[in-house]
């Protein structure tokens, strides 16, 4: 039984109902008391909450841009790529709704069970194909009679990509995603039961003159070990990775190897335009700075140390004599 809550405007009618005499009371409460029965489908059975649904869908929101990025760098024209629908469905059912011959990749997603199929819809794979071959990426639907040499820089162009599927699953599970087969006909393909619940997220795509959808289906096999970190509560957390010794090593050396600029200011003063002008040989200019107090050491123009000047190895130079601490928030 399912508790259903009603809209004002419904909650209205009701009171207006009863109070008009058009509905009895007693004859709600008899209602209530009668089990409610509703038709259960075990051929649609509905293996992920909403909750679990809407995680998968701002991870393949995630996975829409990376592809964007990639497909725009790949094919080197415009390509715009987003979410359409997140939905759960018998595997049968997404078999049925796939076109005759399509492009069909399939791929391993280790350690992870069983396999992530993604359909092409022959407009955007042949647009695809266009571009690679150096075409304007206008779309002729020839994928019934890929040659073998199509079919090869296809299947390299998604073996490409599995990068961006690998990022985009990173914040639940690191996979190690391999393209297994790469096929046109779906009645050839069984990945699993008909009756196997599977989530089938469709993307909205367009690359160059061509425009069609991207379906991934997920059986439910894949995704069972990680149902718990779908859940908001996993999302919610804040994890702290562990640092990683080596590249914190690589980061500190090319930090030590930076060039910074190291001035150290003698002195200054002000004189008017007609001093400047009159100024000659041996003439001497005088300095606000006192001989026998600290100069300034600026590091990018920061003051930094109080130094005072001499020679090192007949060479000018000065020594360090104080740091100068600047006020932040922690010495508060």
């Amino acid at each position: 039984m399912v508790d259903e809550v009603l809209s004002q405007n419904e909650i209205d009618a009701l009171l207006s109902a009863i109070s008009s005499g058009e509905m009895n009371a007693d004859e709600l409460k008899k209602e209530e008391k009668e089990k409610k029965v509703r038709v259960y489908d075990f051929k649609r059975a509905l293996r992920f909450s909403k909750d679990q649904i809407r995680s998968l869908s701002r991870i393949h929101e995630n996975y829409a841009r990376l592809l964007t990025t990639f497909f725009s760098a790949q094919l080197r024209t415009y390509v715009n790529i987003s979410v359409a629908s997140v939905d759960q469905i018998p595997y049968e059912e997404f078999i049925r709704s796939v076109p005759k011959m399509t492009v069909l990749n399939i791929y391993s997603v280790a350690p992870l069970e069983g396999r992530i199929l993604m359909e092409v819809n022959p407009n955007i794979a042949y647009g695809m194909l266009d571009r690679i071959l150096g075409g304007k990426g206008s779309s002729v639907n020839k994928v019934d009679n890929l040659t073998e040499i199509e079919t090869i820089l296809m299947s390299q162009l998604f073996e490409k990509a599995i990068v961006n599927l690998q990022e985009a699953w990173s914040s639940l599970v690191e996979i190690d995603p391999i393209l297994e087969d790469f096929e046109v006909n779906p009645q050839f393909l069984q990945m699993v039961s008909p009756n196997e619940t599977v989530v089938v997220v469709s993307l909205n795509t367009t690359i160059g003159e061509a425009s069609g959808m991207i379906n991934i289906c997920i059986p439910h096999i894949v995704l069972e070990p990680i149902i718990p970190k779908l859940s908001v509560h996993y999302w919610m957390q804040t994890s702290t990775k562990a640092r990683d010794p080596e590249a914190y090593e690589k980061l500190s050396t090319n930090l030590q190897q930076a060039s910074v600029e190291a001035v150290t200011l003698l002195g200054e003063t002000k004189i008017d335009i007609q001093q400047f002008l009159n100024l000659n040989r041996d003439d001497v200019i005088a300095l606000n700075q006192p001989i026998d107090q600290a100069l300034t050491l600026t590091i990018n123009k920061e003051p930094k140390f109080y130094v005072q000047p001499g020679k090192h190895k007949n060479r000018m130079s000065v020594q360090v004599l104080e740091e100068i601490k600047g006020g932040t928030d922690s010495d508060e």
